[in-house]
């Protein structure tokens, strides 16, 4: 079997492109799958969020228990959950993460006001990438 490289080439840009881990192009009996190293990208969002400006977050941090896509109100173009300034309590939503058809409210872990939001509505979030701040 001949490898095609020009499509494993876009299949890496796709990955890329459109923040994926993982991907796969069937056509016929070929099947072609690509994916990143997934530790790696989950360290480097994490790291890529630790930091403000190269100043350290302090604060409370909200990550994200799961793979999934983040939506910051429960329906489109409804109120948000919560919003930078905003005063919660400990189990109020702060976002919810569809995961396989299933939608995951994630809850602040303690009282606190909203310093800082780290994802927008409908970005694909990785297990451990910071979403929240809390003071």
């Amino acid at each position: 079997m001949k490898i095609d490289k020009k499509i494993i080439k876009e299949l890496v840009d796709y990955l890329n492109e459109f923040n994926l881990t993982e991907l796969e192009y069937k056509d016929g009996d070929k099947k072609v799958k690509v994916s990143k190293n997934f530790s790696n990208i989950v360290q480097s969002n994490i790291t890529k969020n630790q930091t403000q400006k190269n100043k350290p977050v302090i604060g409370t941090k909200i990550n994200s228990p799961i793979i999934g896509t983040a939506y910051l109100a429960p329906e489109p173009g409804g109120k948000k959950f919560v919003e930078i300034g905003k005063k919660i309590k400990k189990g109020d939503t702060v976002m919810i993460i569809e995961a396989m058809k299933t939608m995951n409210h994630i809850p602040s872990p303690k009282d606190g006001t909203v310093k800082s939001i780290y994802v927008e509505d409908g970005q694909p979030v990785e297990f451990g990438q910071l979403l929240v701040l809390l003071d």
